[in-house]
């Protein structure tokens, strides 16, 4: 019984690997300004419910990974190849680990309300790292940026590097990763 399960698991993850790593590939062939916008988190967040926390983090490390094949990557690297590897990668890899314990901390309270707050924190902790590293690794590329574009530095980093994709993962990632678990789960519980 235990390596059906096994077996199950596997499937599962390497499934929401190939979607992650579809999904991190063409959503950076979307732009909005200097954002990229991309629904990769949704499946590392279902990743990080179904599978569990090292599972989210094997996605989100995934979603990072693949990045460095997309047009968006030349751009970072450009300005600071350790310090794109470093974001890009820890970004991820700890957006889905925080989702997976998120959603393992509340799943006996209430699931649908652990995948909610998962797929909140998710692209909180995404964003929040990758904001982090802007400072450490990016700071004289925004600070020249906000100069040329009239805008003060906190305001070009919300307006031209964040707000749009974070506000379009976070809604997406709200509407859509309950839905896709309450059916995963139906479907499941149908079989």
């Amino acid at each position: 019984m235990k390596s059906k399960a096994s077996t199950k698991l596997l499937v599962t993850l390497a499934v929401l690997t190939a979607l992650v790593a579809c999904l991190a590939y063409f959503g950076g062939f979307i732009k909005i300004g200097l954002a990229s916008i991309s629904l990769t988190l949704v499946p590392v967040v279902i990743g990080a419910a179904l599978c569990g926390p090292w599972s989210g983090a094997w996605l989100g490390f995934v979603a990072g990974a693949v990045f460095f094949l997309t047009p968006d990557a030349a751009f970072w690297l450009g300005m600071n190849i350790p310090g794109t590897i470093i974001i890009v990668l820890l970004k991820g890899f700890l957006a889905g680990l925080a989702a997976g314990f998120i959603y393992k901390l509340l799943k006996n309270v209430n699931q649908y309300l652990a995948v909610i707050v998962s797929a909140i924190v998710c692209p909180v902790v995404n964003t929040g790292i990758f904001l982090i590293g802007t400072r450490l690794f990016f700071w004289d590329f925004v600070t020249s940026s906000a100069s040329g574009s009239g805008k003060s530095v906190l305001g070009f980093i919300i307006v031209s590097l964040v707000s749009i994709n974070f506000v379009f993962e976070l809604l997406v990632n709200i509407v859509l990763s309950p839905s896709i678990l309450k059916l995963l789960n139906l479907a499941r519980k149908s079989n």
